[in-house]
């Protein structure tokens, strides 16, 4: 069985594309032999130009043979993918229902609703990166069974952990990560000291026009607004071993999202015994999990409230004996977590069932 895996460009990085590039690298260590086609476009908005390419890649696929491809490909363009949906295995890995991505007038979120739903129905079997999601998936399209793939993480060293005032923030720079929250938050600490370092690329899938650039404006200017410009910095994205570097200096992650569906960042945090404080949102509780004696390597509050993320804040800050405890649960939780290796096989029992069928 070879694996034709349809991914978009990766040139910004992105949890999608990392959860795309791990599991195919994955895959051909399993020994499964993977054939992985980029298709260029800005997706989920093709061009006709990117249409073209897709239906290309599609065609070349050989009567029955598996394709596995990414949601925000697939189910931007039904109209190259469903012409090959009896003849072809499509497998449809669902990162982030488009509709709920944000950031679209009303008639644009049902077109691309729409276009979705038609590809995650006939797709041989959907995926989605976590158990919740696969239920938002089936409640909202009315497709079931949706399959649950978790993303892995790759082991890495424990962070040096300092006083507890270097905070992290590792999200792209859209309304949907709610950075306006987290400066919010931190605008309400008394606390000296503390920094806050903001690692992402500006925008992602739910931007279009200049929409991206506008929101990291409204964001900086808030952040002098605040009196927050010497202690909050927005680096920009980061890779390989400079973003390990902003991990391993982190005493705390922080992530205010409005809306997840797993939430790579928590494990990343995590495999290096770094505590988290993040948005009781989507997939975000299943990603943060529980360390062997039950209890939470972090602070779970409710999703778009500014308040109550400050007052998380601050319970890190002038409690010591919390700090203690919730880093003692992520140097735990950090023991159980599961690698890409498992991610892959599990991706594996659901191409094999196909293959079967």
């Amino acid at each position: 069985m070879t694996v034709l895996f349809v991914v978009p460009p990766d040139a910004v990085p992105s949890g999608g594309n990392t959860y795309d590039r791990r599991l195919s690298e994955e895959l051909v260590a399993l020994g499964v032999p993977v054939r992985r086609a980029v298709v260029p476009g800005d997706w989920p908005h093709p061009d006709a130009e990117a249409l073209d390419g897709l239906a290309r890649v599609l065609a070349d696929a050989p009567d029955g043979a598996t394709a596995v491809l990414d949601g925000l490909v697939a189910c931007g363009a039904p109209g190259s993918v469903l012409p090959h949906a009896s003849r072809l295995r499509l497998v449809v890995l669902v990162h982030l229902m488009l509709a709920d991505a944000g950031g679209l007038s009303p008639g644009a979120a049902r077109d691309l609703d729409a276009r979705e739903r038609a590809v995650l129905r006939a797709a041989s079997a959907v995926v989605a990166t976590s158990s919740w999601a696969a239920r938002r998936v089936t409640d909202h399209h009315g497709i079931d069974p949706v399959h649950a793939v978790t993303p892995g993480v790759d082991p890495a060293p424990p962070a040096t952990g300092g006083d507890g005032s270097r905070l992290l923030c590792v999200a792209s720079v859209t309304p949907r990560k709610g950075h306006d929250l987290l400066l919010s938050a931190l605008a309400r600490l008394p606390e000296p000291g503390w920094e806050c370092v903001c690692v992402g690329p500006v925008g992602d899938l739910s931007a279009s026009g200049g929409a991206p650039a506008s929101h990291a404006g409204r964001l900086r200017a808030m952040c002098r607004g605040l009196g927050l410009a010497d202690r909050v910095s927005f680096v920009g994205p980061l890779e390989g071993a400079a973003l390990a570097a902003a991990y391993a200096r982190a005493d705390l992650l922080v992530l205010p999202s409005r809306w997840e569906t797993y939430g790579m960042v928590v494990t990343e945090a995590l495999a290096r015994a770094v505590p988290v404080v993040a948005a009781d949102v989507g997939g975000v509780p299943e990603a943060l999990g529980r360390d062997a004696r039950g209890d939470r390597p972090g602070l779970l509050v409710p999703s778009g409230d500014a308040d109550a993320l400050a007052g998380a804040l601050r319970r890190w800050f002038g409690e010591p004996g919390l700090r203690g405890r919730l880093r003692a649960s992520a140097r735990s939780r950090r023991e159980g977590l599961a690698g890409w290796e498992r991610a892959a096989r599990d991706l594996v029992a659901v191409l094999d069932r196909e293959e079967r069928r």
